[in-house]
């Protein structure tokens, strides 16, 4: 019992310095500042046998006008991008928010791929998702 209190304890701690910090700022537990967005979920589903569309969902915790997640990739495990959608403003009232991107085209022999999203400030990186494509 004396390690789930502590751990409660840290959980009330980690509350309590969230709730203590001004409204848009972003900071991680240790003081650290929140770089990326993460992409959290994600379907696909295929219109032939090389296009797909894909349905990706974000969280950017530090969305305002002035810094956002401004779009999200599908790309290949080898870097290889197959598809982009740029974000032209915020998500501040709509966290995570889920957008589209329909028409890829992936070569037949990519049997997954891995979904990025990006921070207009910092770039891809965060939280990244891998999909196996339907029918490969």
């Amino acid at each position: 019992m004396p390690g789930a209190m502590r751990q409660a304890g840290r959980f009330l701690a980690a509350l309590l310095v969230a709730a203590s910090l001004p409204a848009g700022s972003v900071h991680a537990v240790d003081g650290v500042e929140q770089r990326y967005p993460d992409v959290i979920a994600a379907s696909v589903q295929a219109r032939d046998a090389e296009t797909f569309d894909f349905d990706v969902t974000v969280s950017s915790p530090y969305d305002t006008p002035q810094r956002y997640a401004d779009g999200f990739r599908v790309a290949g495990k080898d870097g290889a991008v197959y598809g982009e959608r740029k974000l032209l403003h915020d998500h501040a009232a709509e966290q995570p928010f889920t957008r589209d991107l329909h028409g890829v085209r992936i070569p037949r022999h990519i049997r997954s791929v891995v979904l990025q999203a990006r921070d207009q400030k910092f770039g891809y990186g965060g939280r990244a998702l891998e999909l196996i494509l339907p029918g490969r």
